[in-house]
């Protein structure tokens, strides 16, 4: 009985379903790539000014993916410092630890990450890191690529370390809110 509801159910859709376009892919790539360790596939090294000043390598460019996808490798050079407290409203954010330790807050949360530790960050939940060791390493991917791109090369591009001010500002044109202050490392 329920399966013949189920099949009915399915069959009256049918001509919907057959008339709903779907997304185009023709923007997509048709090839695979290779970036290379240590190189980004746009921009060189993107260099930050501001929040800390990390280096950060396009892996996947959101050009790549028709905006559904960007991955980047981040070389951390700053120790002791993060990012303010931070919402994303339309993305997904994941870091998978290559090297290094880091402190993360997400909502409530405290996480302590070493290397091979990953932790997702979803959208709209507040959240902020911070570098604990000397060094580190990680790669970073926001699920879609949103302006995320544009972020780094406006933060990269700065002749000055920006005020608060500036950075929320900035933020705000990239499509993110900060919400406080960096996270302190306990």
């Amino acid at each position: 009985m329920m399966r013949r509801k189920f099949l009915r159910a399915t069959l009256a859709a049918a001509p919907f379903a057959a008339t709903t376009e779907l997304p185009s892919n023709a923007d997509r790539p048709t090839k695979g790539f290779k970036v290379n360790a240590g190189e980004g596939r746009f921009h060189g090294h993107i260099q930050l000014k501001g929040v800390n000043s990390n280096i950060l390598d396009v892996k996947v460019s959101g050009k790549d993916t028709n905006g559904d996808l960007a991955v980047f490798e981040q070389t951390s050079l700053s120790p002791k410092r993060g990012t303010p407290s931070h919402i994303h409203p339309n993305q997904d954010e994941m870091f998978h630890v290559q090297e290094g330790e880091y402190q993360f807050l997400v909502g409530q949360d405290k996480f302590h990450l070493k290397t091979g530790d990953s932790i997702f960050l979803p959208r709209k939940v507040p959240h902020a890191w911070t570098q604990i060791s000397d060094r580190g390493r990680m790669t970073v991917i926001f699920q879609p690529a949103g302006k995320m791109e544009e972020f780094f090369v406006t933060m990269a591009a700065l002749e000055k370390e920006p005020s608060k001010e500036e950075i929320a500002k900035i933020f705000a044109d990239n499509d993110m809110q900060v919400v406080g202050p960096p996270l302190k490392v306990d």
